[in-house]
């Protein structure tokens, strides 16, 4: 073999020794780079999916409230869900605890109007509320048309309100005068001798509010 062909065989396998350790190097940290790329996707996927969903406070606000809501029925026509199908005298009516206030509802001839309103909200008082007041005075208003009228409409108010509104409000009745709210969290009042017991409950045209004592427009 002549000097100049083992001259360029010598020269040819040194370039090729000296390409070879790059091309390995290179291939390495792209392979790298890629692994730590994914793995990093990765690790923000799975920290993104840990993340715990953020309750919607509204919506929290949104549901009934307060000791007496345990008493409504789990489901059918006297649950929340079906209460909220019905307008507010229909609903009322399949509320057992509000049996006394559907019959004087009935006996002023109010039930057309309370379903045919729009927005408003009504404070509904149980059963054991007008059981609070003296027979004899209950007797007298249940048989003049025109003082249960009066008595009925004051409990009403025009717009719907929120458990917020209800914080610290007046607010004028379908008779015509005010009466005032307090209260914060599920604790409420209604002047100051009313409390709100089941609160926030919806029906189809009302927001209604269950208290324990009737209301007496002054």
């Amino acid at each position: 073999m002549s000097s100049t062909l083992r001259f360029r065989r010598t020269a040819l396998a040194v370039a090729a020794a000296a390409v070879l350790p790059l091309s390995l190097a290179a291939c390495s940290d792209s392979g790298s780079d890629s692994a730590s790329g994914s793995s990093a996707d990765k690790s923000s996927d799975t920290s993104a999916a840990s993340q715990p969903a953020t309750p919607d406070a509204s919506t929290a606000m949104d549901k009934p409230f307060g000791p007496a809501c345990a008493g409504v029925p789990a489901d059918g026509a006297g649950s929340f869900d079906g209460m909220a199908k019905d307008p507010v005298a229909t609903a009322a009516s399949n509320n057992p605890a509000l049996s006394t206030l559907v019959s004087a509802v009935k006996q002023a001839g109010l039930v057309d109007t309370l379903n045919n309103a729009k927005d408003i909200t009504v404070f509904a008082p149980t059963n054991d509320a007008f059981a609070k007041l003296p027979k004899a005075d209950l007797d007298k208003v249940l048989a003049d048309k025109a003082m249960l009228t009066k008595i009925l409409t004051y409990h009403v108010v025009g717009e719907k309100l929120t458990p917020q509104q209800l914080g610290s409000g007046s607010f004028d009745t379908l008779e015509k005068t005010g009466l005032t709210t307090s209260g914060s969290g599920e604790s409420y009042k209604v002047n100051d001798t009313s409390n709100v017991v089941c609160g926030n409950v919806k029906t189809a045209n009302a927001n209604v509010y269950i208290v324990d004592t009737v209301l007496m427009p002054k």
